[in-house]
């Protein structure tokens, strides 16, 4: 991994648009170098893109994820960790809820399949 990327780099490592990462800025959750009109991400924001995206993919918000990330600045990574756990904990129950009712939803559908084919035998 380079020491930095530029705007473009950063946008195609991590297979994000443009606006995206704009708006990441915006929004405070990175913070690139610049010079002149140039972005340049070094490997802390590197490292913060890495874990806004598994954030995202976990489900947390956009707000939940800035403040998990300002929590390192202002208190380190034990508070950090434990704020994690936090989150963490409130999703696994979430996705398992979601997921128990995608089962119940294929199993129905499955049944009604199931009674359609046999009606056209």
């Amino acid at each position: 991994m380079p020491e930095r990327l530029s705007f473009k780099e950063m946008c195609a490592h991590f297979d994000v648009t443009p606006r995206t990462l704009r708006y990441y800025e915006y929004i405070e959750l990175l913070a690139p170098e610049k010079e002149g009109r140039s972005r340049f991400y070094a490997s802390r924001e590197i490292a913060r893109m890495t874990l806004i995206l598994r954030g995202r993919r976990w489900g947390f918000s956009l707000e939940e994820i800035r403040q998990w990330l300002l929590i390192y600045e202002e208190q380190g990574t034990d508070a950090q960790f434990r704020e994690f756990l936090r989150l963490a904990d409130r999703q696994l129950e979430a996705l398992s809820k979601e997921r128990l009712a995608l089962d119940e939803t294929i199993e129905d559908l499955r049944k009604i399949r199931s009674e359609v084919a046999n009606s056209l035998n």
